[in-house]
């Protein structure tokens, strides 16, 4: 009956790797794409959240995942929450949206939204 600790210590593992946040390097997410598609609802988040294209990118390749945010699952994109602060300061999550079979490998990504947290900004985005 020694499988049973294995087994345990593996379980518990699991459980708290998957409430940790993923590195800046690597994982699902191509942090060098050439091409941010923005949808409407991140046009107008970044609009009334003062966040320009360049800090997403800056979120993009510094930031880190944050699987509670996130739903890999999703379908028929997987979502990404990477999170961190811009170089003036501000806190941000970045959702972004793995292109169908794509993998995160190719050379777009979608960003599906954008928040300030910590911030409550007013917007009139649906």
């Amino acid at each position: 009956m020694k499988i049973r600790p294995i087994i345990g210590v593996l379980f518990v593992m699991l459980l708290v790797r998957c409430g940790q946040t993923g590195p800046a390097d690597g994982g699902p997410v191509d942090r060098h794409v050439s091409h941010l598609i923005l949808t409407r609802h991140a046009r107008c988040r970044m609009d009334c959240r003062h966040i320009t294209e360049k800090e997403i990118r800056e979120i993009l390749e510094q930031g880190e995942i944050n699987y509670k945010k996130s739903e890999p699952d999703s379908r028929p994109d997987p979502k990404y929450a990477l999170e961190g602060f811009t170089k003036e300061g501000q806190h941000l999550r970045i959702v972004f949206a793995v292109p169908a079979g794509r993998g995160g490998r190719e050379s777009s990504l979608v960003v599906v939204t954008c928040i300030e947290l910590g911030v409550e900004w007013q917007c009139d985005c649906h």
